[in-house]
């Protein structure tokens, strides 16, 4: 069964550059089509494929794991070595965490990584509860597609299936650990208004990597598929001028920049340690050891708070409240409404306030320094 049309991968074929074009999570080559189609008219050769459980129901893509996932991108991507003599790496949203570690693993094969709206993480505290809530409900249902412009076409499932998801997780953990080996030539191109994957994973992506030549792309038109949406153009033309400054050797990885100065760097680093003034017999090192104990900072041991049985019970009151809301939010269940949840939490919340507030605090003290 496929509940995605003409969803299926395909490779266009061209020049002796290739461009491996990765789509994202829940989505299908659909959703990057027009991009793939760029690279082709430029000359290039061009391979999208369909990752196991994609492109067909969500049912089938939660028996799946970001392993079987990566497999299926390093495939394609030893595919396409075999017909071109330089490869690129294009990553859309879950496809860029992909392309990231496909670079860690072989990155002295890659020649450089264009990451659209990257995600190597995702830091909403309900997305901490998909190892149990796989278990329990087996999707969720997801909200409109974030594409700005209208009427796009059918490229990805309608419902997040949470055991995949979970794994998705577990990619992006690996992926986010290993920054520091990627070090190919980077184009980052994220949207200011994403409402599916925050552009923070794009800004740790910049900080944590390797690479030495890195250039920022941003989308002020598009929400997350971008290839979908008002800034395909501009898209197209940022990825295509990356492409040929690679290649004409305007951007280099880090390693062939480390490798290049490395003797200067050693050189410099024994100078730096080396000094003609001899009249200080201590250094400022020293002079810190030499600090008495006593005027050190101690940090202070505030007491425990002990909890009186009204305030345990609004603990209590507060996680059954919260479990009630996950449940309403999450499933078809609903029995009141979602208002019973709310009045619990700010009832509890409220009564933790008012009975851990001890009577020995002044709140009446405004007297400024």
């Amino acid at each position: 069964m496929n509940s995605i049309p003409n969803s299926a991968g395909f490779t266009l074929p061209g020049g002796k550059i290739g461009v491996l074009v990765i789509h994202g999570f829940t989505g299908s080559p659909v959703s990057v089509k027009p991009w793939a189609e760029f690279f082709n008219q430029q000359g290039y050769t061009v391979s999208t494929p369909c990752l196991p459980g994609h492109g067909t129901t969500w049912q089938e893509l939660n028996e799946t794991t970001w392993q079987q996932w990566y497999e299926k991108v390093e495939q394609s991507f030893i595919e396409l070595q075999s017909k071109c003599d330089r490869v690129f790496i294009a990553g859309f949203s879950m496809g860029a965490a992909l392309a990231l570690k496909l670079s860690q693993i072989r990155g002295s094969e890659i020649e450089g990584l264009i990451l659209l709206n990257a995600s190597v993480q995702d830091t909403r505290f309900i997305l901490k509860l998909t190892p149990v809530l796989k278990f329990l409900i087996p999707s969720i249902k997801k909200g409109p597609t974030d594409i700005a412009k209208p009427n796009p076409p059918k490229h990805s499932y309608a419902r997040t299936p949470l055991k995949a998801l979970d794994s998705l997780r577990k990619l992006w953990a690996s992926v986010e650990r290993d920054l520091y080996l990627v070090d190919v030539p980077l184009l980052v191109a994220y949207s200011r208004n994403d409402h599916a994957v925050d552009p923070e994973s794009s800004f740790k992506i910049v900080d944590k990597v390797s690479s030495v030549d890195v250039r920022e792309v941003v989308f002020e038109k598009s929400f997350h598929n971008v290839p979908l949406d008002y800034d395909l153009d501009k898209l197209n033309i940022e990825s295509k001028l990356f492409i040929e400054d690679v290649l004409a050797g305007n951007m280099r990885r880090g390693m062939d920049l480390f490798e290049g100065n490395f003797v200067d760097a050693q050189f410099d680093s024994i100078v730096s340690g080396l000094s003609l003034d001899q009249s200080a017999p201590t250094t400022y090192l020293d002079e810190l050891d030499n600090f008495q104990t006593a005027e050190r900072f101690i940090p202070p041991n505030p007491k425990p708070i002990k909890l009186d049985s009204a305030q345990r019970f609004s603990i209590s009151l507060l996680l059954a409240s919260g479990a009630y809301l996950v449940a309403y939010l999450l499933s078809d269940f609903e029995i009141f409404g979602s208002w019973p949840a709310v009045l619990g939490i700010l009832g509890s919340i409220a009564t933790i306030i008012w009975r851990t507030a001890r009577s020995e605090d002044n709140f009446d003290d405004g007297t400024s320094l």
